[in-house]
């Protein structure tokens, strides 16, 4: 198991970025959470099987329609046990 850190620069908010991700996680059986920064990215957390995290990873790297990725910074670490239930979305 692994746990994937991203954030996600451009045009990545108020495009459903977060509600597509959470669509894409959970579609993959991720669990973990995504939530608009205070700086305009994006940012998630996302734990599961390698494969399917290199795949939320693509995901986020082309971003809905509507929306303008210019630079993806991802960052993964080895887990033992998962921290969530389910993929949400956290509004802060």
């Amino acid at each position: 198991m692994k746990r994937l850190s991203v954030k996600i620069h451009g045009k990545v908010q108020g495009v459903f970025f977060r509600v597509k991700i959470q669509e894409k996680a959970n579609s993959l059986g991720l669990v973990g959470w995504v939530r608009n920064a205070e700086d305009g990215t994006v940012e998630l957390l996302a734990e599961g099987k390698s494969g399917d995290l290199m795949k939320l990873l693509e995901f986020c790297k082309d971003g809905p329609e509507h929306a303008l990725v210019e630079k993806v910074e991802d960052s993964w670490k080895e887990i033992n046990i998962l921290s969530f239930e389910g993929f949400e979305i956290n509004y802060t």
